[in-house]
Parts: structure tokens; C-alpha cells; sequence
């Protein structure tokens, strides 16, 4: 169920908004007043309700992010709002009702024209910040469980970021299917991958691949690996006959120096090959925003059904938001240092 909510006649002239200037410290971003966006056909303007932090923004911080926009720009890989007006009439409906966007870069705002075919509908029963945690790692956690690792119940997968924003809701969803976890991470977040009911490595150990071998001894069903470099390589090892290793992140790459494209060609390129010998296991790099521009019509289909799966399990109370932490949008700066001190379990969200 949704509900249109009353929007004002007259809204404020400017807005407020997060601007990475280049390659700076958490320190150096800056908070700006600019002008209030306007919606152009097929965008809707959105009053932000919650935004967050994930691994891509820390990224972009960098420079090191795959495809990032020249710097300056207003980070925000995604958002929650009411949409406040729609740029063309076909998408007046929306105005008045809450939405949840993927955006890349433009969340962290006051406001932001977004995309409408990007946008979903959130469900009452869930509250923005809620909704905000399971935007994008939802539908990745989704999509790489259900389309790219094609999971069924009773199988086994190692899932590396295990204490992250994508990895909590991957386990909630695997466990749902009735998908047995190994999860990856530091020791200090065992306890906590334990009471959720999954079977935790230490990433760090020497003897990681022994540690999952004596879990599994005929190998995993899957793999969700966002590290790179050797350690794909040691679950490509790890993989059961038919198994499916999915390359979601490389942070080896994204935390060196260099040109970016080589790590990533060379990441795909080695999941082709892989998946060319004769042993029946699979390789593939997952990729959020394939067929985006390519395939849009499936690309919004995809993102409505899986999405929508996500906020329905989110409803009934199968999966859990696990928020970290809460910070205003004018303390940007202190949000991102805590997201990067790798310490948390769950995500940092920023309210506008």
C-alpha cells in the first residue's frame, strides 16, 4: 500500500548539497547552497528524506572509482524522498508519493532531480531510512543471489564483505532460500555473523581455504567475492563441480594506484576464461548497472521486481535493515571517516 502525501504550493528557492571537490579527505567536502533542481522530462524532483554511504562514494573519494563523473559533484549513490513535481505529465502520478532512486552521483541533497525510471515506489509500511538501506544493496544482493549465482535451497556459498552493507542483506535473503552461509570478514565481526545464523572465516588467515574446505568439503555452490587479486583466485579454487563465482567489487584494485581499467578488464576477462574450461564451474563480474542504456526496458523490469522482492521481504520482517549509524547531512564529513573505518556492521545513512 502507498500513499500520496500533501505537497506545499511553494518550496524554498535554493537547497543544500555535499560537493567533492577532488581528491580530498573526509574533511574536505564541502557543504554548498545552490539553486532548487528543476525536473526535466522523464526526471522528478525529490525532497530527500535519506541517502547513504557505501563503498562506491568511498571510492570516488579517491579518484578510483570505475566511470565517476569529473570532479566537482555531489556524491549519492542512492536515495529515498517524496517527490515534490514531475518534468513531463506522464509521470505526474508520482508526485506525492515516496521513491526510492538509484542515482550513482546527486544523493546527498536536500533535494535531487533524479531519473523517474530509476525511481520505485517505497511501501508505506517501510520508513525511509529503512528503505534507503536496501536500495542498492538490495538489488545487488538480490540480483547476484537469484540471476547471477542462480542459488536453490540446501547449497552452500562463501560470501566475502560478509559484515557489509551488501553482505547483510545477502545473508538474509540466502538464509531465506535456505541457503547455508560461510561469511568471510574480520574476527571481530563473528559474533554478529553468527547470531546470524552464519558459519564465520577469518578473511585474513593464511589458511582461509583449508577453513572453508573443512565446512565444505566438495567445494561451495558459490562464491561473492569483492576483494581481487589472489583472493579470487583461492575462491575460484573453492567452487564445487557446476559452481558459480561472482566478482562483485575489487578493493585491492580500487584502494592501489594506476589506471583503473586494467583491474576491471582484467577481472572480466579472467571470468571469461574460466568459465571457457571444461570443468562446469562459472565465473562472471557483476555489474548493477549493466543494460542501463542498452536494455532499458529490462533494465526497469529487473530493478521493479527485484526491488520490489527486497521491500516485500522487508515489510513482513524477513529481512532487517541494519543501519550503523545516523548522521545529518551537514556532518558529512565525519559520517564518511566512521563508513571507512571498516569497523562497522551495517550501513551509515545521512539525513537531509
Amino acid at each position: 500500500m502507498t500513499t500520496t502525501r500533501s505537497i506545499p504550493t511553494s518550496r524554498p528557492a535554493t537547497t543544500t548539497r555535499v560537493v567533492l571537490p577532488g581528491l580530498v579527505e573526509p574533511a574536505g567536502l564541502l557543504l554548498e547552497t545552490a539553486p532548487m533542481p528543476v525536473a526535466s522530462a522523464g526526471e522528478l524532483l525529490v525532497a530527500v528524506e535519506a541517502t547513504g554511504i557505501s563503498f562506491a562514494e568511498q571510492s570516488m573519494r579517491r579518484g578510483r572509482y570505475f566511470g565517476q563523473p569529473a570532479f566537482p559533484f555531489t556524491p549519492g549513490y542512492d536515495l529515498v524522498g517524496t517527490v515534490l513535481a514531475a518534468g513531463d505529465a506522464g509521470n505526474a502520478g508520482l508526485v506525492g508519493r515516496r521513491v526510492a532512486t538509484m542515482t550513482k552521483t546527486g544523493a546527498w541533497a536536500g533535494h535531487a532531480a533524479v531519473q523517474a525510471r530509476d525511481s520505485i515506489v517505497v511501501p508505506d509500511e517501510i520508513s525511509s531510512e529503512d528503505a534507503e538501506t536496501v536500495v542498492v544493496n538490495g538489488v545487488t544482493a538480490w540480483q547476484m543471489l537469484h540471476r547471477s549465482a542462480k542459488v536453490t535451497a540446501g547449497q552452500t556459498i562463501l560470501l566475502f564483505g560478509a559484515n557489509g552493507g551488501v553482505g547483510g542483506i545477502l545473508i538474509q535473503l540466502a538464509r531465506h532460500a535456505g541457503v547455508r552461509v560461510i561469511g568471510a570478514a574480520a574476527s571481530r565481526h563473528h559474533d554478529a555473523l553468527r547470531a546470524a545464523g552464519v558459519i564465520p572465516v577469518d578473511y585474513s588467515d593464511p589458511d582461509l581455504a583449508a577453513q572453508v574446505r573443512a565446512i565444505a568439503p566438495t567445494g561451495v555452490d558459490a562464491v561473492f567475492d569483492n576483494v581481487g587479486g589472489a583472493m579470487t583466485r583461492t575462491a575460484w579454487t573453492l567452487l564445487a563441480p557446476g559452481g558459480t563465482l561472482v566478482t562483485y567489487s575489487i578493493i585491492t584494485a580500487v584502494s592501489g594506484s594506476g589506471p583503473l581499467i586494467m583491474p576491471f578488464l582484467k577481472a572480466i576477462g579472467q571470468a571469461l576464461l574460466w568459465s571457457a574450461l571444461p570443468n562446469g564451474r562459472s565465473a562472471t563480474f557483476y555489474d548493477l548497472w549493466a543494460g542501463h542504456r542498452a536494455r532499458p526496458a529490462r533494465f526497469r523490469r529487473h530493478l521493479e521486481h527485484d526491488l520490489g522482492q527486497v521491500f516485500a521481504l522487508v515489510a513482513d520482517g524477513t529481512i532487517v535493515p541494519n543501519i550503523a549509524a545516523r548522521f545529518p547531512l551537514a556532518e558529512v564529513a565525519a559520517a564518511l571517516t566512521l563508513a571507512e573505518s571498516r569497523t562497522l556492521n551495517g550501513k551509515v545513512i545521512l539525513l537531509p
